[in-house]
């Protein structure tokens, strides 16, 4: 079980958006390197960033950010935002991303994806983000007829190393995790699954290390984490002490 903190950039600042506003940001850092640096002098073992200006644009919009978070951190990053052709997942997995997100394109061109996972295995993860029930694209500004579950299980044994579900209606507002969608994904799929979207308390977080949500990857935390709603150090002491007791 892995806490993903977020870094989501937006004109090369580390921001958190209400209900994916891009007009309703709240800006917390001017220095998403040293931001990157904080999380993992805390003891966080990867690290979550958005190029939110790039998920609208369909184009990487703050490469030089994620270039400088990259060369500041020893954590694994994973990446998403505008992230659409083969070259481009092939020219940031070169430059030490651990994972690119595919969101657009994986209901767009769901061939590409398949196709990524061929070329880069354990290096492609699909980010399915909703509103309604219903997959959102470019950036969650259009919504799409196809459902979470329909899209998720095209990629069933594609070697989709994760599937990052977002619950738009709760992003950025702290109102917890919709845990029973969340979970409903990950029962269908055999992809794991990352819980996004709402994480507002260690509540959430020792939800999260239930028995039946044993099954998800993790969950991305980020304003919860900016406001001190969640001290990182309790926070990954209840992760570390049921690991230690799943291993006991």
């Amino acid at each position: 079980m892995i806490l993903f903190p977020a870094i989501d950039l937006k004109g090369g600042q580390c921001v958190r958006l209400k209900l994916g506003d891009m007009q309703q940001a709240t800006v917390y850092n001017t220095d998403p390197a040293a931001q990157a640096r904080s999380f993992e002098d805390q003891g966080f073992e990867w690290l979550h960033v958005v190029d939110l200006d790039g998920a609208f644009a369909g184009h990487s919009a703050n490469g030089d950010a994620v270039e400088t978070i990259l060369k500041a951190t020893d954590n694994p990053v994973q990446l998403g935002g505008g992230i659409r052709t083969l070259d481009h997942i092939e020219a940031w997995l070169s430059r030490g991303l651990r994972r690119v997100i595919l969101g657009t394109v994986a209901v767009r061109n769901p061939a590409l994806v398949i196709e990524a996972c061929r070329k880069f295995p354990g290096h492609v993860a699909v980010g399915i983000d909703a509103k309604g029930g219903k997959v959102a694209v470019e950036g969650w500004a259009e919504a799409s007829e196809l459902g979470i579950i329909e899209l998720a299980r095209k990629f069933e044994g594609a070697g989709v190393a994760a599937i990052i579900y977002t619950d738009i209606d709760r992003d950025g507002i702290l109102a917890g995790i919709n845990w029973t969608s969340t979970l409903e994904l990950a029962d269908a799929v055999s992809i794991p699954v990352i819980a996004s979207g709402g994480l507002a308390s260690l509540d959430d977080i020792r939800r999260m290390l239930e028995p039946d949500a044993r099954k998800l990857e993790g969950a991305i935390s980020g304003r919860a984490l900016y406001d001190g709603r969640i001290d990182p150090k309790e926070a990954l002491a209840l992760i570390q002490a049921a690991r230690t007791k799943e291993t006991a």
